[in-house]
């Protein structure tokens, strides 16, 4: 049995990391969903900005819209929700399966919101209108302007990926988020199972630390964390407060593994997915890393429910000279400013394409 298949069975939810148009015209996506387990994915404007500067799959919508006065962003969210809409689609019967718990498609509101409540919540609200998907989650940055605006996106029924979490704390301030949107929902008398994923970000901790760290610590910085986070989101998902919720009828927030594809040349290129094995998670993987998991990837021991060793491996870092909290601070800005940069090339490359389709006539 592949490495895919006894995740699946264990009770982790394989999504992949990217969507292109050739993935969906080719038929390879519904490959991966018969044959490798793949029950949902994610985007973001690299993976676009990649797909359209790559292919010509874009240009017909792109030369479609040249005289249309849209701008380069609501070309972008045009293009993507018609990818993205068609993967649901394919998704679909997983959601309807497990009663819509698993079978999602991410999108993103724009970078350029990571720090403005306000206008984040006027994207979430849109997008998910426009989408008419069920399986379509908006993301929301888990920054601390982020929070009010997940919080509302839920008390409007909007599925939500918090997304640029890096630390337990900020899992925390995200659950707390959320749950207080469920909480509104219940007081007002309406539906409150509305999903939610939570995305920690696994491996750019280690290779923040790379090289500054004695070795035998090399890539154990993300792990560790990630083990202190689920033993928190273990403890909170069983608390009197989200039983309680619960029991009206709302549904737990999932604990998302979000960049587990191996950045260390080095290390093995399954490392975060064999390490981070554990139910009613998911993990987002590349292509890559899809492929290597299924050609020769093994599943370790789950991860423990009270994180293992985790917090003797942190203490060990703090030893070497690692502020974990400061740290987490940085990582969860420095990711805000490579979205927001991811962004700007997407921009620039739809402009460009316009500009050459128009030229060429």
């Amino acid at each position: 049995m592949k490495a895919n298949a006894i995740l699946r069975n264990l009770g982790q939810s394989i999504w992949l990391d990217n969507i292109t148009r050739a993935l969906l015209t080719s038929g390879t996506l519904r490959r991966y969903i018969d044959e490798l387990s793949v029950t949902g994915l994610t985007s973001n404007p690299t993976i676009f900005d990649n797909a359209i500067k790559k292919s010509a799959d874009y240009d017909d919508v792109i030369r479609q819209g040249l005289d249309s006065g849209e701008s380069e962003e609501e070309l972008f969210f045009t293009l993507a929700l018609d990818d993205l809409t068609r993967a649901a689609d394919l998704f679909r019967p997983i959601f309807d399966r497990t009663s819509g718990v698993d079978g999602f498609v991410s999108l993103e509101v724009s970078p350029l919101l990571a720090y403005d409540t306000a206008r984040s919540i006027a994207a979430a609200r849109d997008l998910h209108r426009r989408a008419q998907r069920p399986n379509l989650l908006i993301k929301i940055p888990g920054t601390r302007e982020g929070l009010p605006a997940i919080e509302e996106a839920i008390f409007a029924g909007i599925p939500v990926n918090v997304t640029l979490l890096f630390s337990r704390e900020q899992y925390l301030a995200a659950a707390d988020a959320y749950m207080r949107g469920v909480e509104r929902r219940i007081e007002a008398g309406l539906d409150p199972a509305v999903a939610s994923v939570a995305s920690l970000f696994i491996s750019r901790w280690d290779v923040a630390v790379a090289g500054k760290v004695p070795e035998p610590l090399r890539d154990k910085l993300g792990i560790a964390i990630a083990g202190r986070t689920f033993k928190a989101s273990r403890e909170l998902l069983v608390s009197p407060r989200w039983l309680r919720a619960y029991n009206f009828g709302a549904r737990p927030q999932r604990l998302l593994w979000a960049s587990t594809g191996t950045k260390d040349p080095r290390a093995s290129d399954v490392l975060y997915v064999k390490a981070l094995a554990a139910p009613f998670t998911v993990n987002t993987i590349p292509e890559p890393t899809l492929h290597a998991l299924a050609d020769h990837g093994e599943v370790g021991p789950p991860l423990a429910p009270d994180g293992g060793d985790c917090e003797q491996v942190l203490a060990q870092f703090r030893s070497a000279g690692i502020d974990v909290d400061a740290l987490a601070e940085q990582l969860q800005k420095e990711g805000a400013e490579a979205f927001v940069k991811s962004w700007n090339d997407l921009m620039e490359c739809i402009a460009s394409k316009r500009s050459q389709l128009r030229k060429a006539g």
